[in-house]
């Protein structure tokens, strides 16, 4: 993987870059859909390419591990092959997902132990293997195991999980380095840095990811309970240390305010299930604001859901036909929300990543975020 930087923002941190894949190139900043078990809900991934042009999606290590297992994703020649999507794939490490279950897991030095939430089994989840069952996905790129603490966490807990996940995070580098790709492309390995809300921790973080010369690096333990201020300023002590020559993602995160203000902060990637999780529930965000398609305002309105959309869903639905959907609880109602929203998130980014270049990427971005969260 290599990453350039081919433009940067006079007034803030933006910056446009292009990253180097052997499934493609990227161009930064990106927002990356979400394909959990392989799939992005209700989209089709000839909708992912053509419609919403997706550059890369996420697969999610946990899932992909329980279900359909290591096997059948070996066989059928890794995750590319057997979804079909040609471009590049990021596989997150499954760390949160086993933290989120916390009634069924327990930490220790070794890895994280945890009960399948499909049938109660017993797993481990090491740094080692969490590389081993990325490999076996053949993503090309792959995070690091590590301790996802909540926002809302104490100062003594934050720093004991952030012990814990460096000490991982040296094994699952030392395990990736030691290790090949097993499809006939590459692989990069992107460590996290934690610390919650505290400025000392991520610093350390920080510095301790850096030092490792790995080809990205990633910001995790952020939008999980903290205000969203102490989040923009997580973000800012962060990239103030991680090295400029590699790209920088935030994980998880979040609303198209969060993604502008993310970009402005030096952030080239991110990924959310927000524009597919709310759009299943009638939530669709535009460039003028965000619109509740089961509000009896948009009843009679027969106008195109959004007439300079990104999406041909956009066009030849009407609002009106796409509220009776949502009301008459048809499936079509998610299919048509879902793509209009990824289509739109991957506007947005487009977009700024057009004014970082073209050099008035402060001002055009002061004047979106307040467009984007007025409620229509």
């Amino acid at each position: 993987m290599n990453y350039k930087v081919v433009a940067t923002s006079k007034d803030t941190k933006a910056r446009a870059g292009v990253i180097g894949t052997d499934h493609g190139e990227i161009q930064t900043p990106i927002f990356m859909p979400v394909g959990t078990v392989g799939a992005v809900k209700a989209v089709h991934m000839h909708e992912l390419r053509d419609d919403i042009k997706a550059q890369i999606i996420l697969g999610n290590t946990y899932h992909l591990y329980l279900r359909p297992g290591m096997d059948i994703i070996e066989r059928a020649g890794g995750l590319h092959k057997f979804n079909t999507w040609d471009k590049p794939i990021l596989t997150d490490s499954g760390g949160f997902q086993v933290f989120s279950l916390s009634s069924n897991r327990k930490l220790k030095e070794e890895g994280a132990a945890f009960r399948s939430h499909i049938d109660g089994s017993k797993h481990l989840f090491t740094p080692e293997k969490v590389v081993d069952i990325q490999r076996s996905i053949g993503s090309d790129i792959m995070m690091a195991l590590d301790e996802c603490p909540p926002g809302t966490s104490d100062y003594q807990y934050a720093e004991k999980s952030l012990r814990l996940t460096q000490r991982w995070l040296k094994r699952g580098w030392d395990h990736f380095n030691a290790t090949s790709p097993r499809y006939g492309h590459s692989q990069a390995f992107f460590p996290i840095v934690q610390g919650c809300v505290y400025k000392d921790l991520r610093t350390d973080s920080a510095k301790f990811v850096a030092d490792l010369g790995a080809e990205g690096n990633a910001i995790g333990g952020l939008a999980v309970g903290e205000p969203t201020e102490a989040m923009y300023d997580m973000i800012e002590v962060v990239n103030e240390i991680l090295p400029e020559d590699k790209p920088r993602y935030l994980m998880g995160v979040g609303t198209p305010a969060n993604i502008l203000e993310a970009i402005d902060r030096g952030v080239d990637m991110m990924d959310c299930v927000m524009p597919t999780r709310n759009g299943r529930n009638g939530m669709l965000f535009t460039q003028h604001g965000i619109m509740n398609m089961r509000n009896k305002k948009w009843a009679d309105d027969f106008s195109p859901l959004q007439e300079d959309g990104a999406s041909i869903v956009d066009k030849i639905y009407s609002k009106a036909y796409v509220r009776h959907l949502f009301v008459a609880q048809e499936i079509l109602a998610m299919q048509i929300a879902s793509v209009h929203n990824l289509a739109f998130y991957l506007w947005l980014v487009g977009e700024a990543r057009k004014h970082i270049i073209e050099g008035d990427f402060k001002s055009w971005k002061t004047e979106m975020v307040e467009r984007v969260t007025r409620r229509l």
